[in-house]
């Protein structure tokens, strides 16, 4: 079983003015690849919140996968990114460019997309999109190969 974090990045959600459909997009694809919800939590658009939540998933909860959605673009309030970057151990490089090569399909914004993915001690963290549409679309590019990267993040056994 895979256990997942689902963080979502909105000052407006985090203050109730908003409801997080982006977050629930999530929970529907995740099923797919019988992964399920451990953690959830809705914050705002504060880079050192985000960062204290990754850190308190990867580090106390020892989550497998966390999946933030919004603050990817190029607001000054899209943190998730910066945030990211500060916790991870090691790039992963691949599962953005995926996720903004999938996204080029349907709209050339895409290409606007900040979003990194990364490793913190045995936890996978990947940043999506802030609508529902753009967490669809980037999940469909890489929820494939995340069960594969798991077992090889943890070390588990894996046909290869």
């Amino acid at each position: 079983m895979i256990r997942v974090g689902i963080l979502t990045a909105s000052t407006l959600g985090a203050r109730g003015e908003r409801e997080d459909t982006s977050g629930q997009a999530i929970r529907d694809a995740i099923a797919r690849i019988g992964a399920t919800v451990e953690s959830y939590r809705v914050v705002t658009d504060d880079r050192s919140t985000i960062e204290q939540a990754l850190r308190e998933w990867s580090d106390a909860r020892h989550l497998d996968l966390i999946l933030t959605t919004g603050g990817t673009g190029l607001s000054p309030t899209d943190v998730t990114p910066d945030a990211t970057r500060a916790v991870i151990d090691r790039d992963v490089p691949g599962l953005a460019e995926a996720m903004r090569l999938e996204g080029l399909k349907h709209t050339p914004r895409a290409m606007l997309s900040r979003a990194v993915a990364g490793v913190r001690g045995q936890t996978l963290i990947v940043n999506l999109p802030g609508s529902p549409k753009g967490v669809r679309e980037s999940l469909d590019a890489i929820l494939e190969v995340l069960p594969h990267a798991l077992e090889i993040l943890q070390r588990r056994p894996t046909d290869h």
